[in-house]
């Protein structure tokens, strides 16, 4: 494997599209069912040129999911303890869901990851990932005791926004089937942040 610290500018363009051509092929068929051929054709590079950056098909998707993670998990972040807890939490659904509009790769990356239990990832789950959730469930739970917003279970709600807004880029095919090919995303915001709304509003 190269050292990424002295590359020309050839070698961290070649990197690049593998890292490219890898995303895409890992997000349509999965870790088990892609192969170093099919990255290196997607990437218009021979298998030898390939294999001279990365030694094996797991090292390239390590190096995808490395940063994966955080790309994933910046939308909580976002989330202001400060802020209006409505409104904030409304914005938390619409980052998730540009999220999926503009990253649906990662997405289905991230979901076959998970679905063949996060071999790759699963440290990373147990720390960084239940931390922050940690923490943003705490601020829910405490706007909740103010009487911000409805009681409601502050993991289940996260799951939540999870599910509903990730399901436009991992069931995009069936999504834009249904809709004959129309952009589901104005459509699916309209009615998330109303669905939400009528969830978390403060009752009487």
């Amino acid at each position: 494997m190269t050292d990424k610290r002295h590359l020309t500018k050839t070698q961290q363009r070649n990197r690049g599209l593998i890292r490219e051509a890898a995303l895409e092929i890992f997000s349509q068929y999965g870790f088990r069912g892609a192969t170093l051929d099919q990255i290196a054709e997607a990437s218009g590079l021979s298998k030898p040129n390939l294999l001279y950056y990365f030694p094996s098909k797991e090292a390239i998707h390590e190096e995808l999911l490395g940063g994966l993670l955080d790309l994933w998990l910046a939308p909580l972040r976002e989330l202001n303890d400060e802020g209006d807890a409505l409104a904030e939490l409304l914005d938390y659904v619409s980052r998730k869901l540009q999220m999926s509009r503009e990253h649906p790769r990662e997405s289905r990356l991230f979901a076959n990851e998970i679905l063949q239990g996060a071999p790759r990832m699963g440290g990373t789950l147990d720390t960084d990932l239940k931390a922050l959730v940690d923490d943003k469930a705490a601020i829910i739970r405490h706007w909740v005791e103010q009487g911000r917003i409805a009681p409601v279970d502050p993991y289940h709600l996260i799951f939540s926004i999870w599910a509903l807004t990730q399901h436009y880029a991992d069931f995009d095919v069936q999504v834009r089937a249904v809709l004959d090919g129309a952009d589901p995303y104005p459509g699916a915001e309209a009615y998330l942040h109303d669905l939400f709304l009528r969830l978390l509003s403060p009752r009487g």
